[in-house]
């Protein structure tokens, strides 16, 4: 008995996997390809894959290979796209099927996710030794600012004209730095999450909300919620802002006018492993996706450490912050930048398995 044979093992498979007819007719799909695709086995069935799957390689010939010498064949680093998905690179896999002749199976690998995770470890370790260390200078740097600037407004008071504007000047500038560096310490004192059953829209809506009364004025919100998706286990307040930050992101980069859609899907295929070798299944998805000029390509792989930014005068500490609150949360963020389409992607446990967590 192979996995095909066995339909429980066939949609358990946490990789996308379709059965494809002989005429590129798609037959059959796993409940993982059916959440890649956001297209359930009965609309599925019947269609043609490539209507299905924008694929940026030429995989006619290699379909062929696969028919005519009955062997499979795996090719790296292909481009898909699904629908109005940001495109992800996957490794593809076309393997024949003894039966029927010339219907072949096609498995799409999303090997980024593991290299992302490693990644990710090692930016959690320099963010807080980066973070430690700008904690310590803010704290060191703090006192004497505080105490230029209280000369400066001495000087003022016994000048005008020119040099009035240079004491101004100089008041003004200390206190700018006086702000980032109390960033730089808000920053390493986030306190412990206070997590709690949560509807993630309702935290959604309350961070849309307050971006469009200021920041994300010039920019349309599109909704595309599943109102059936469960409850998460998060701290409201620091989820808003983490939504805060990245809308913030998103409209700053966005062209006046531009759009942002904000949408939430489940995908149950989707696990992280933990430190303890343990896996972390994270189904709850939340997309946030702007259109936008894109991350810069210099700075995409890194845009969730600290003091990398896309903007001038950027402290490059928002979607750092983000980072570190979502994964003292046990979840995952991922982003996708293309011109024109940049998708942000927070991947979250259910509650009930979270709340169990704290619990043992």
């Amino acid at each position: 008995m192979n996995a095909l044979t066995d339909p429980t093992l066939w949609m358990a498979l946490p990789i996308a996997g379709l059965l494809v007819d002989d005429k590129d007719i798609i037959y059959g799909a796993n409940f993982a390809a059916e959440s890649f695709l956001n297209l359930s086995q009965k609309n599925l069935r019947g269609k043609k894959l490539w209507d299905r799957l924008a694929i940026d390689a030429q995989l006619d010939q290699a379909f062929a290979r696969v028919r005519n010498a009955s062997a499979p064949l795996l090719i790296h680093d292909i481009i898909v796209r699904s629908g109005q998905s940001a495109p992800i690179i996957y490794d593809v896999h076309i393997a024949p099927l003894m039966e029927p002749e010339g219907h072949i199976l096609v498995l799409l690998h999303y090997r980024e996710i593991a290299e992302r995770i490693g990644r990710a470890h090692f930016s959690q370790s320099a963010a807080k030794s980066a973070v430690g260390m700008a904690q310590m200078l803010a704290h060191e740097i703090k006192n004497p600012l505080a105490g230029i600037s209280g000369a400066a407004q001495l000087l003022s008071m016994g000048l005008e004209g020119d040099d009035l504007e240079l004491t101004d000047l100089i008041v003004d500038e200390t206190r700018r730095v006086v702000k980032l560096l109390e960033q730089f310490e808000q920053f390493g004192n986030l306190s412990v999450p206070q997590r709690k059953t949560t509807n993630i829209h309702d935290i959604l809506n309350q961070a849309r909300k307050s971006a469009e009364l200021g920041f994300a004025a010039h920019m349309r919100f599109v909704e595309n919620y599943d109102p059936s998706l469960p409850s998460t286990y998060v701290d409201p307040d620091q989820f808003v802002q983490v939504f805060l930050n990245v809308l913030k992101n998103a409209a700053q980069v966005g062209q006046e006018d531009g759009i942002i859609t904000l949408k939430t899907f489940y995908q149950p295929s989707l696990h992280v492993r933990k430190g303890d070798g343990t896996k972390n299944a994270l189904p709850l998805q939340v997309e946030i996706c702007d259109n936008g000029p894109g991350i810069a390509p210099e700075i995409a792989e890194d845009i969730f450490e600290p003091f990398v930014s896309g903007r001038e005068n950027g402290t490059g500490l928002g979607l750092a912050l983000v980072s570190k609150i979502i994964s003292d949360h046990s979840g995952w963020i991922t982003v996708n930048s293309t011109p024109g389409h940049t998708v942000f992607r927070v991947s979250l446990p259910i509650a009930r398995s979270e709340a169990m967590a704290d619990n043992e």
